[in-house]
């Protein structure tokens, strides 16, 4: 993966006039659906890859990053304010970091019809450019309006920019982490492969609309696909998605990793993790990864920033969901009167029907700072299609602030790595992880399972109430068999014979 691309934010008959005028095809009369786009899909995985031609002027090229900060969409220009409408659209510019152009069409009653470039939608600021000039070049993405903390003023709500990134909030959030159509080799291949949404179909809303619709076509060299999002917002803004893949024939270099309802995020450092010399105690969009395995066990594991890539995963059948959660949601944990870290929303992903045999996999990346992305989550399925054959795969993307997923017992409250009062044996590392929960007893007996892999020796564990907080405190002592070697832990509390929380299952990577 690279982790700067999310802040650099992407019949035979049929198949051979797509590839012969593309802009004709896609804008035919009539009113496009899933069926169509996927019949696209189909169409496009049969032949040859090829990418979207690029108008983009070596002028816009080469503006610097604050430059193309200066080109604005204008507000009064957005696509249904003048039919008071409640869903606005703008779009972005082409240039720097995204020079491919993404064809964008409106799905009317009378049929499809596209949105294309009109300079005078944009205000270039201080930059000396002559846009008139261009032609019809295109637009790099978009994003949707919402009156979404005020009925009186339209938030961003979503924005769809970059190969297949998208991101949404709801009410009373930040931006925080992002959401993919699909990864590609993140993972187990060579090099990443990073899908585009080539084309967009926005269905224009009514007056009534409580949702909005969006129909997409993706391309790469391997795989080709249609998409559909039904976005609904609130204090939890859901995106249902619909997705119908189809695998190229890709000879000798098929795809070994393919990623699922891809989650993307940030840490840098954490309670898990602390800094040496940031005044904030904790720099992250997301602080953990949950899984609902389809076996009834939920499982949290700590997000680090390691200093080599650390792929980990957890294979199951038919899961019930996963996620990149920020659950430290107090502004202490963070100090950051800017960046606001307390109000990033967690990503809830739950399948829509039965994903069969997989793994949800983790990749963990080392990021010099939080202008990286260097986390990826998402599902792996056992088993891929042959090419030409459809993958038809759904979900539902939940953008969760306060009101967030929990298991159905406690959870992992903080985890905290480090050494008390007693001092430590060469090599060995302490941990302290903090369960929390409405059903936790306050008193009787309650015990820890935990257990290391065989690299790994617990020298010593307790488990305990921290009367401060409520919370149960389980205490860990560890030390590698091989000190070269990372040690994967797992830890769970138990009263009598019920389980009562999670399982906290953490890498303890070398010293």
């Amino acid at each position: 993966m690279n982790p700067q691309l999310h802040a650099q934010r992407h019949h035979l008959s049929l198949a051979a006039l797509l590839l012969a005028a593309p802009m004709a095809v896609l804008a035919a009369p009539g009113r496009t659906d899933f069926d169509t786009v996927g019949e696209r899909a189909r169409a496009l995985a049969a032949q040859p890859y090829r990418p979207t031609p690029s108008r983009t002027p070596d002028v816009l090229r080469q503006l610097s990053y604050d430059q193309m900060r200066d080109i604005r969409f204008k507000p009064e220009r957005a696509a249904w304010r003048s039919d008071q409408l409640p869903y606005e659209l703008m779009f972005f510019h082409l240039g720097k970091y995204q020079t491919e152009p993404v064809r964008m069409h409106e799905i009317t009653a009378e049929g499809d019809r596209p949105f294309r470039f009109n300079p005078s939608d944009f205000t270039y600021g201080a930059n000396t450019l002559k846009p008139e000039t261009w032609g019809d070049i295109g637009h790099a993405g978009f994003r949707v309006h919402y009156p979404l903390n005020n009925p009186a003023y339209k938030d961003e709500l979503v924005v769809f920019q970059g190969a297949s990134y998208f991101r949404a909030l709801s009410t009373g959030l930040h931006y925080g982490l992002s959401a993919r159509g699909l990864a590609v080799d993140t993972a187990g291949g060579g090099p990443e492969e990073f899908p585009r949404f080539t084309d967009f179909w926005i269905e224009k809303p009514t007056a009534g609309s409580t949702a909005l619709n969006v129909l997409a076509l993706l391309d790469s060299p391997r795989v080709s696909g249609a998409y559909r999002f039904e976005i609904q917002p609130g204090s939890t803004t859901t995106m249902k998605v619909q997705a119908r893949l189809y695998l190229r024939d890709a000879g000798k270099n098929p795809i070994k990793t393919l990623g699922i309802a891809p989650l993307t995020s940030m840490f840098t450092f954490g309670e898990n993790q602390p800094s040496r010399d940031d005044f904030r105690p904790e720099v992250h969009d997301s602080d953990g990864l949950m899984v609902a395995s389809g076996e009834g066990e939920w499982l949290w594991r700590p997000l680090q920033n390691p200093r080599s890539p650390l792929v980990t995963s957890f294979t199951t059948q038919s899961p019930k969901g996963f996620g990149l959660m920020q659950r430290d949601r107090n502004f202490s944990s963070y100090e950051d009167s800017e960046a606001s870290y307390e109000r990033r929303p967690s990503a809830w992903v739950t399948p829509t029907g039965d994903w069969g045999a997989g793994r949800v996999e983790l990749v963990q990346l080392h990021t010099p700072d939080e202008t990286h992305d260097n986390i990826v989550a998402y599902w792996v399925p056992a088993k891929l299609p042959m090419p030409g054959q459809p993958l038809d795969i759904g979900w539902q993307v939940a953008w969760q602030g306060d009101a967030q997923q929990r298991p159905p017992a406690a959870w992992v409250a903080q985890t905290r790595v480090g050494r008390s009062f007693a001092a430590l044996a060469p090599n060995e590392q302490q941990l302290i992880v903090d369960f929390t929960g409405p059903d936790l007893p306050k008193t009787g007996e309650v015990r820890a399972i935990a257990s290391a892999d065989s690299n790994g020796q617990i020298t010593e564990q307790n488990v305990y109430r921290v009367e401060a907080t409520g919370a149960w405190r389980l205490a860990l002592r560890v030390k590698p068999v091989d000190a070269s070697r990372p040690v994967e832990l797992r830890a769970y509390l138990s009263s009598g014979p019920n389980t009562i929380s999670e399982t906290w299952t953490h890498i303890l990577v070398p010293l």
